[in-house]
């Protein structure tokens, strides 16, 4: 997670995570309307790993009565947070740290993006128990990361498509290379059946898979 304080891979970010995260910007409408089935008009939304804004700036731009907290380890990715919300970020509290550092709430709603495959399993399952803790009850969460088989065959076919996928976006082969290798030998990731395991572990139910996208998934579940 260096690159997250590296500056110009914080310049760069918005632009990475676009060519990485196959229709990020109806991804990211796919969120909003899934947590306004549920969250009021003037909802209280939680954002963990909130640095860089995207997600905060369309959720702000959907649903102009909703108020957010915004958590994020990265002092560098939370100043470009605020600096891609504009004005919209009057509307968001920012917590430098991690769930931990998260206001007790309780929240109507929550969104946990490109953030839990950092984590080995133990851990995610002790942050998704602390944003479960934060939550009303019905509470939604809507969260997506990688998510694929973890056996070798499986790692090496998804890894190998994504790889295939970015690299029609102009990105350079041999840069794709090296982040495939890392992701392969560094990243927890989970397959998708384990990753609803977690979910469930954690205290959330109706876990639903509203998002595939090779090696993404997302999920949308309710605090029980």
């Amino acid at each position: 997670m260096s690159s997250f304080s590296d500056p110009a891979e914080v310049a760069s970010y918005a632009e990475r995570v676009a060519r990485h995260v196959p229709g990020l910007r109806d991804l990211h409408r796919m969120v909003g309307l899934l947590l306004a089935e549920c969250v009021p008009a003037d909802g209280r939304i939680l954002v963990v790993g909130a640095g860089g804004g995207l997600e905060l700036k369309a959720l702000a731009e959907m649903q102009q009565g909703w108020r957010f907290d915004g958590v994020d380890p990265s002092p560098q990715m939370l100043a470009l947070a605020r600096s891609t919300l504009g004005e919209l970020a009057a509307r968001v509290t920012f917590h430098e740290g991690y769930i931990d550092d998260a206001p007790e709430g309780l929240f109507d709603g929550a969104t946990c993006l490109l953030t839990l495959h950092f984590l080995p399993r133990d851990e995610r399952i002790r942050t998704l128990k602390e944003i479960h803790r934060r939550l009303k009850p019905g509470g939604r969460l809507v969260t997506v990361h990688h998510s694929f088989p973890n056996d070798d065959l499986g790692k090496d076919k998804w890894l190998g498509r994504n790889a295939a996928l970015v690299s029609t976006g102009g990105i350079d082969p041999i840069s794709v290379a090296g982040n495939i290798k890392i992701m392969k030998e560094k990243l927890p990731v989970l397959s998708p059946d384990q990753d609803v395991a977690v979910l469930e572990n954690a205290g959330f139910g109706d876990v639903e898979l509203f998002y595939a996208a090779f090696t993404f998934k997302g999920w949308v579940s309710e605090r029980c």
